[in-house]
């Protein structure tokens, strides 16, 4: 069974930043480890011994690590705000590798547009977001097929989606942290069209 304490996830577990899981488990592929929820990237200050929410999270994260290393080979989320890029890289710091496959959805960022940032030597895919959730998005992304992953559990579609991630491999426009947050956009409501 493999534990969470010896793998990538260990810091942030033992940080108390993985919050609200869906899945904080084992996977069904050997010495895999899975993560759904969200991650804590800044604290509020404490005050005496009350706990208070974080000051930024993120949320509908996925990420896998392997029992044994000490990084995430896979991850996804929503970013609110492409600058908020800064403070995920420095949330995850050595859980991150130039090897692993990590991609943000933004809010922010033209619709039309498809980017790879790097920063600290990592390399994340930038992609914008519409209506839709990070786990529709990836799926259409990695040309995974919605009815055949519905037949299976939570771990068992986060399987399928680090598997096809694995490979993934395109090559679109590289940009500076620098010059995405020149050429981010307002943040969008997402809500503002939805009816009431």
């Amino acid at each position: 069974m493999t534990d969470i304490t010896n793998t990538g996830f260990a810091k942030l577990e033992a940080e108390g930043r993985l919050m609200n899981p869906i899945l904080k488990a084992p996977t069904h592929k050997a010495g895999r480890f899975g993560f759904r929820g969200d991650i804590a990237l800044k604290f509020a200050p404490k005050l005496a011994d009350e706990a208070r929410p974080p000051e930024l999270k993120i949320d509908q994260v996925m990420a896998v690590s392997q029992e044994g290393e000490t990084t995430l080979s896979f991850f996804t989320t929503y970013l609110h705000s492409f600058e908020y890029l800064k403070d995920v890289a420095d949330a995850l710091g050595d859980a991150l590798t130039p090897s692993g496959k990590y991609f943000l959805y933004c809010n922010n960022i033209d619709i039309s547009k498809k980017f790879r940032a790097s920063y600290n030597g990592i390399t994340f895919y930038i992609l914008p977001i519409d209506e839709a959730g990070v786990y529709a998005e990836i799926l259409d992304l990695l040309y995974l097929d919605k009815q055949t992953l519905k037949k299976k559990d939570t771990a068992g579609k986060l399987d399928s989606i680090a598997d096809a991630a694995a490979s993934f491999d395109e090559s679109y426009p590289e940009i500076t942290y620098e010059e995405g947050l020149g050429i981010m956009l307002p943040v969008r409501n997402k809500y503002e069209h939805r009816p009431v």
